[in-house]
Order: C-alpha cells, then sequence, then structure tokens
C-alpha cells in the first residue's frame, strides 16, 4: 500500500515539476530554431506541445522513482 501511495504522489509531483521543465525546453526550442511568431505560433507550440510533454515525462519518471523508493 505504501508503494502505491508513493507512486501516486511521484506521479504529481512529477507532472508539476515536469510541465515547467518542459515549457523551458520548448522556449529554448523557439529560440534556438527561430521559429515563427505569426499569429502566436511559438506561444501555442511551447504550451500546447512542450508542457504536456514534459508534465508527462515528469509524471511517469516521478511516479517509477517514487514506487521503488517505496519498494525498498
Amino acid at each position: 500500500m505504501q508503494t502505491a501511495m508513493r507512486g501516486c504522489a511521484g506521479l504529481f509531483l512529477g507532472a508539476i515539476v515536469g510541465a515547467p521543465i518542459g515549457v523551458g525546453l520548448g522556449f529554448l526550442w523557439t529560440t534556438i530554431f527561430k521559429t515563427s511568431d505569426f499569429e502566436g505560433y511559438s506561444g501555442m507550440l511551447v504550451f500546447f506541445t512542450f508542457m504536456p510533454l514534459g508534465a508527462i515525462v515528469g509524471a511517469i519518471a516521478g511516479g517509477v522513482l517514487l514506487a521503488r523508493a517505496g519498494a525498498k
């Protein structure tokens, strides 16, 4: 039961940490590759692509890492 609770907490915390990291990487992407700002394209790219991907990756990584820590 403790492992499951830590896994759920890891999912939540990982998503919270992963989303801002995704936004930062998205801003970096638009700066390096000179993404067009026409009609907010670069902002939509960051907040509709990189932020959800960062949250998903962070949630999976956080869930796995905290569940493994709770299993020991």
